[in-house]
C-alpha cells in the first residue's frame, strides 16, 4: 500500500501531466448524461418462476417534485365503486361488524360486514351503517306519542340514537305531532318506564321544520340558525317524509374523505356464500341497502360461484359483486367472463391461513396480485389485495404491484371497533383474532361454506385463532396508514396511485428483490434495546 501510494504522489508532481486530483487518474468517467439502468421492472422481477412475498423486494426511489399530502389516494374498489383511501377491511367475524364498517367508511374506506351469522344479524348490522350518516334520513324510526319510555329505550338499544319523531302512525308518512330526544328523557328515572312519549316529546308546535324539497344546503343552514339537534323534513300535509340530524353536519367536517353513496349514506359490503341458501341472504341484505357483495370463498374458481354471480347480476343488476379468492389468471378469467366487478386476490397468505401448510395449495402474495392484477386490468376489473399485509410497507407494495385496493384482517383486528372485548396477558392489552378456517370459526354454517367443509364429518382446519395487540382506534390508526401510503408514493415519484400502478406497467417504477440479509439490514438491528412506536 505505501509504495502504490508513493507512486501516485511521485506522478503528481511530473510536468506533462494536469493539476488534478492524483486517484482521478483511477475513475473512468462517462458523459454528464450518462444513467446506468438500475433496478428491475415488475415484468422482470416475476418472470422468476418462485413465488415472492412483499418482503422478497423494495421499490427503488424517484424523483420528488410534491409534498406528500398532494398524493391522491381515490382508486377502485369495483367497476363502479370508487373509494377515497384504498383501505377495505376483511368480512371476518372477529374484524367487521357495524362499528369498523362505519369507521372505515368514514375514513374513506369501506368495510364488509362477515356472514357468519344469522340472515337477521348480517342484515341488522348492514342496516346501522346505512343509518348511520346521512344527509336527509330518508328512513327513520318513528314512534307513536302513546308508546312509552320503555318502548323508547328499547329501541335506543337496537338503533344506537334516541332522537325519534313521533307520528300519528308510528311510522314515516304520518302525521308529526312531536320528537323525543335524549335531553327529553335523559334524567329520568326507572319509574318513568310506563310514562308516554307525548309526556316527554317537544310538540308540533315547538319544532322547527323544512319543508320537502329543500335542497340539502338549505336545510343545513336551517339546522345551523335553528341551533337545534333535530330537523323533520315534512310535506303540505306535515306529513313526515325525511329527517336531518346535526350530528351529521358535525361528522361531514370531520371526515371529508368519507365514503358515501347517492344519498349520502355510508358505503358498507357484505359477504355471502356460493350455495343455493345464500341466494335468500342476498335478497335480503340487497333490501337492506347493501352497496357491493363479496362471494367470500378460499378458493374462487367454482360452479357455485360462477351460478351466483349470474344470479345476482339477473336479480340485482344494481349491486355490485366481487368475486374470488383467485390467485391466478386463469380463475379470474373465469369469474370475468361472467361479469364479476372485482377479484378478491389471495389463498393462504393471512396471518391466521394455514391453507398453504395443511392443504398445499395457494400462491405466494405478491406473485399472486402481480400476476391476476396485470390480467384483470386489460378487463377494467379492479383487484384487492387480500392476505399478508402486515405493515404500511405492504400497503404500498400491494398497491404498486396492480391492486386497486387492499383488505386487511389483523393489521385492524386489535383496534377498538373490532368485534370483541379487550383482555390482558402477560401485562399486555389483547383481543382475540381467528380465521375463519380456525375450528372454532368453523362452528357456525357462514365459515364452513367458505372451505366448502359444510358436509364435512371431520373438519379440516385451515386456519387457527389467536391474540394481537390493542391498536386503539379506526380513527387515529387509518391515518397512519394514509400517511405512510402517501409517503411511499412520494418517495418512488408518484403523485397518485393511479400514476403509481402506470409506472409500474410502463418500467418506469423499478424494483429490486433482496436477499435475506438485505430484509434483516433493512429492519431495526443492532441495538440492545429499543421500543418501536408506529405512531
Amino acid at each position: 500500500m505505501s509504495s502504490a501510494g508513493g507512486a501516485v504522489a511521485g506522478c503528481s508532481g511530473d510536468a506533462d501531466l494536469p493539476p488534478t486530483n492524483p486517484m482521478a487518474e483511477y475513475l473512468i468517467s462517462g458523459g454528464i448524461g450518462y444513467i446506468p439502468e438500475d433496478g428491475m421492472t415488475a415484468a422482470q422481477v416475476f418472470s422468476s418462476p418462485e413465488g415472492l412475498t412483499y418482503n422478497d423486494f423494495l421499490l427503488l426511489p424517484g424523483f420528488i417534485d410534491f409534498t406528500a399530502d398532494q398524493v391522491d389516494l381515490s382508486s377502485a374498489l369495483t367497476r363502479k365503486i370508487s373509494l377515497k383511501t384504498p383501505f377495505v377491511s376483511s368480512p371476518m367475524d372477529t374484524v367487521t361488524e357495524s362499528s369498523m364498517a362505519i369507521a372505515m367508511a368514514l375514513m374513506g374506506g369501506v368495510g364488509v360486514i362477515h356472514h357468519n351469522c344469522t340472515i337477521e344479524e348480517q342484515v341488522e348490522e348492514v342496516r346501522k351503517v346505512k343509518k348511520y350518516k346521512q344527509g336527509f334520513i330518508l328512513d327513520p324510526v318513528c314512534m307513536r306519542s302513546d308508546n312509552t319510555l320503555k318502548d323508547l329505550l328499547e329501541m335506543k338499544k337496537s338503533f344506537g340514537f334516541s332522537g325519534i319523531p313521533i307520528t300519528d302512525t308510528g311510522k314515516l308518512g304520518g302525521l308529526l305531532h312531536g320528537i323525543v330526544t335524549s335531553r327529553d328523557v335523559d334524567f329520568l328515572g326507572e319509574g318513568s318506564a310506563d310514562v308516554p312519549l307525548s309526556d316527554l316529546m317537544t310538540s308540533r308546535t315547538d319544532l322547527v321544520v323544512a319543508h320537502y324539497g329543500c335542497t340539502l344546503k338549505e336545510a343545513n343552514q336551517i339546522l345551523q340558525t335553528s341551533k337545534k339537534g333535530k330537523l323533520p323534513i315534512v310535506n303540505e300535509k306535515d306529513e313526515l317524509v325525511a329527517l336531518m340530524a346535526r350530528t351529521d353536519l358535525k361528522k361531514n367536517r370531520d371526515f371529508p374523505l368519507a365514503s358515501k353513496d347517492a344519498k349520502k349514506q355510508l358505503l358498507v359490503g357484505a359477504a355471502v356464500g356460493t350455495h343455493e341458501a345464500d341466494k335468500m341472504r342476498m335478497e335480503a341484505l340487497a333490501a337492506a341497502g347493501v352497496d357491493f357483495i363479496v362471494l367470500d370463498s378460499s378458493q374462487g374458481n367454482s360452479v357455485f360461484q360462477i351460478n351466483m354471480i349470474k344470479f345476482i347480476k339477473e336479480s340485482h343488476p344494481e349491486v355490485q359483486v366481487v368475486g374470488g379468492n383467485v390467485v391466478t389468471a386463469q380463475q379470474a378469467k373465469n369469474l370475468i367472463d361472467v361479469g364479476v366487478d372485482g377479484l378478491r386476490v389471495g389463498m393462504g397468505s393471512g396471518s391466521i391461513c394455514i391453507t398453504q401448510e395443511v392443504l398445499a395449495v395457494g400462491r405466494s402474495q405478491g406473485t399472486a396480485v402481480y400476476r391476476v392484477a396485470e390480467y384483470a386490468r386489460r378487463f377494467g376489473v379492479p383487484v384487492i389485495a387480500d392476505g399478508g399485509i402486515q405493515n404500511a410497507g405492504h400497503v404500498s407494495k400491494a398497491l404498486a404491484l396492480g391492486a386497486s385496493t387492499v383488505m386487511m384482517g389483523s393489521l385492524l383486528a386489535g383496534t377498538t371497533e373490532a368485534p370483541g372485548q379487550y383482555f390482558f396477558q402477560d401485562g399486555v392489552r389483547l383481543k382475540k383474532y381467528r380465521g375463519m378456517g380456525s375450528l372454532s370459526a368453523m362452528e357456525r354454517d357462514g365459515s364452513q361454506q367458505r372451505y366448502f367443509s359444510e358436509s364435512d364429518k371431520l373438519k379440516i382446519a385451515q386456519g387457527v385463532a389467536g391474540a394481537v395487540v390493542d391498536k386503539g382506534s379506526i380513527l387515529q390508526f387509518i391515518p397512519y396508514l394514509i400517511s405512510g401510503v402517501q409517503h411511499s408514493c412520494q418517495d418512488v415519484g408518484a403523485e397518485s396511485l393511479t400514476r403509481l400502478r402506470s409506472m409500474m406497467y410502463s418500467g418506469e417504477l423499478r424494483l429490486e428483490k433482496r436477499t435475506n440479509s438485505a430484509i434483516h439490514e433493512g429492519g431495526v438491528h443492532s441495538l440492545h434495546t429499543y421500543e418501536k412506536r408506529l405512531f
